[in-house]
């Protein structure tokens, strides 16, 4: 199956992709599925896996770093600004929409983990031509997530964010920390399971273009975004697959915001938060995300 390396533009500055043609579609106008990846991640960090699947499925699709990671432009570097992220989303979807052989009515948003959180936001406010959202083991509540952190590494973010936050105004370089660390550590993610499976979701090809560290600000930030929250404004069909056991995403949050959505189609999945990307989980999972695609954006329409 083809994939293409492609770059668009976000705020003036160049934002790399694959892009993955539709197969087996002929002459038909085919959907798309932009597909966004998570916290300080590069979409070599399982994208390719999920776009070659919907690809494969009569799909067009899109995976695409933000600004300032991977393969994409900006600096300072490994700074993830919420609002620059969703510009991007943004971007991504115009330069989608424009592809030779896909159908600008029929746009799905495919977001895991804070990428999930992304597409959730999506869903409430979307954008032209957004029919659909899938969010992975989303990233739907800032304070929720903030309190999962053992106090003693809040302690250690929480000192050096306010100094990059400072920094930031001063026009020094980013203050980091690390994305993923030990327990108990001065990382944003120190749950047991999280620098093991962090690390397990970075293949050889990443090298040189994933970093683990981000800037620290959005330690203190990051409380501030809400996606669980705006989306119960949302019509759109949207699929949620929660991870009981996620040590990142609170599952009990997620699915108290998500059921009163309407729209919303929510899946449990008795594994945690890094698991899912992965075998068994991933074809059992992936396997529910098409049928719900199939049904909502594929079926002919009334």
């Amino acid at each position: 199956m083809t994939r293409v390396d492609v770059t668009f533009t976000s705020a003036d500055t160049p934002c790399a992709g694959w892009f993955y043609p539709a197969e087996g579609t002929g002459d038909a106008l085919a959907p798309v599925v932009v597909l966004g990846i998570g916290l300080g991640s590069v979409k070599e960090m399982g994208l390719d896996r999920y776009a070659r699947v919907f690809q494969s499925q009569g799909f067009a699709a899109l995976a695409f770093d933000y600004r300032s990671f991977g393969a994409s432009g900006g600096t300072p570097r490994q700074v993830i600004d919420v609002a620059a992220q969703l510009d991007d989303w943004h971007a991504a979807i115009r330069f989608a929409r424009q592809q030779p052989g896909v159908d600008p009515a029929r746009v799905v948003v495919w977001g895991t983990s804070f990428g999930g959180g992304h597409a959730l936001s999506l869903a409430a406010v979307p954008p032209d031509g957004v029919v659909a959202a899938i969010a992975q083991c989303p990233f739907t509540d800032g304070i929720a997530s903030s309190v999962t952190m053992h106090p003693l590494s809040a302690l250690r973010v929480g000192w050096r964010a306010a100094a990059d936050l400072i920094g930031s105004r001063l026009g020094r370089a980013p203050v980091m920390v690390p994305t993923a660390g030990p327990s108990r550590s001065g990382a944003l993610m120190t749950a047991d399971d999280a620098l093991p499976g962090f690390l397990a979701l970075v293949p050889p090809e990443a090298e040189g273009r994933f970093v683990n560290a981000v800037a620290a600000r959005i330690g203190l930030l990051i409380a501030r975004y809400r996606p669980g929250r705006a989306v119960r404004r949302a019509t759109m069909p949207i699929f949620a697959a929660i991870c009981l056991r996620d040590s990142v995403a609170p599952a009990r949050t997620a699915r108290r915001q998500l059921a009163r959505v309407r729209s919303a189609e929510v899946k449990l999945y008795d594994t945690g938060h890094f698991a899912i990307y992965l075998d068994p989980w991933f074809d059992i999972v992936v396997a529910d995300q098409l049928d719900f695609v199939r049904r909502h954006v594929l079926a002919p329409r009334a």
